[in-house]
Formats: structure tokens, C-alpha cells, sequence
């Protein structure tokens, strides 16, 4: 099986590694971790055949307010409007 680092469920690019249930019941900590580290799924067996996949969690999404802190600087008066309400035709 293949796996893409941005679907999992897309299959290309990088080889899954398997485990067969028994031996993922008696190393699951340890292998959860090294998933966590390496972000790498783990395709988990039952006879040869896969039964689960053992993904990486998301990490937190950033939040969209306050994104591009530090990246833009505003300058002038943001607020008035660009013409005066004068030159507006709904106001004739």
C-alpha cells in the first residue's frame, strides 16, 4: 500500500509499513510513538490481511485571526472610506 502525506487515504508515494495484530498488541505504545515522531501510518494485519491503519493526530490548526501578525503593517486610515460619501451615486 502507498500513502500521501497530505490525504491519507490517497495512495502514492510512500510505502505503508505492516505489522501483524499480535505483535501490535505487544509493542502498541511503542509503536504509536514512532508514528507520532515520524508521521508515518502503520498498516495493522489479521492473517495477511490490513484491519486498521494506525495514523499521526493532526496538530493544532493555527488560528485565521491574527495570522499575519508580523507579516503586514497597515498604514493610513483603514477605516474612512477611499472617496467622500459626496462623490457616491446611491447618495444623490
Amino acid at each position: 500500500m502507498k500513502w500521501s502525506c497530505t490525504d491519507d487515504h490517497v495512495c502514492y508515494n510512500v510505502s505503508m509499513k505492516t505489522i501483524a495484530a499480535a505483535e501490535f498488541k505487544a509493542r502498541c505504545l511503542t509503536l504509536m510513538e514512532d508514528v507520532r515522531s515520524t508521521r508515518e501510518p502503520l498498516i495493522i494485519t489479521k492473517r495477511g490481511k490490513p484491519v486498521a491503519k494506525l495514523v499521526p493526530a493532526d496538530g493544532p490548526k493555527q488560528d485565521f485571526i491574527g495570522s499575519l501578525k508580523g507579516i503586514i503593517r497597515i498604514v493610513g486610515d483603514i477605516e474612512s472610506p477611499v472617496v467622500p460619501p459626496e462623490a457616491w451615486e446611491s447618495s444623490r
